[in-house]
């Protein structure tokens, strides 16, 4: 059993399907364990996962140095009709999508059991 800890960061860090597998490959290497949860993207309902990510507030740095290398942003078309013709002819739009939404929570106190 270890002491309970007195500060710390709960990460929750939403990162598209694409980059998942390198993103826990590079916590693993800064033996930082995460827990990952399937998720759906409401805008486009592209296949995403969370991440639980705890973490000392000493580590945060790297941690964020290795979601942003691993997670990149990509350009994609989507569909979107034209408000002005005759007929709803769909036009190709780039819209942005990846990258690595990272929220952060302050933690008092956490204790493993």
């Amino acid at each position: 059993m270890q002491k309970p800890s007195e500060e710390g960061l709960l990460f929750l860090a939403v990162i598209q399907a694409q980059d998942i597998d390198q993103a826990e490959e590079a916590l693993e290497r800064l033996n930082i364990n995460t827990t990952r949860l399937s998720s759906l993207g409401g805008f486009l309902g592209r296949r995403n996962a969370t991440l639980l990510i705890g973490l000392p507030l000493s580590k945060k740095e790297a941690i964020m140095q290795a979601l942003k290398k691993t997670c990149r942003q990509r350009i994609e078309y989507i569909a979107v009709p034209l408000e002005s013709a005759p007929l709803p002819l769909p036009a190709p739009t780039p819209i942005t999508i990846g990258g690595a939404n990272i929220f952060s929570i302050d933690v008092e106190y956490f204790e493993e059991v």
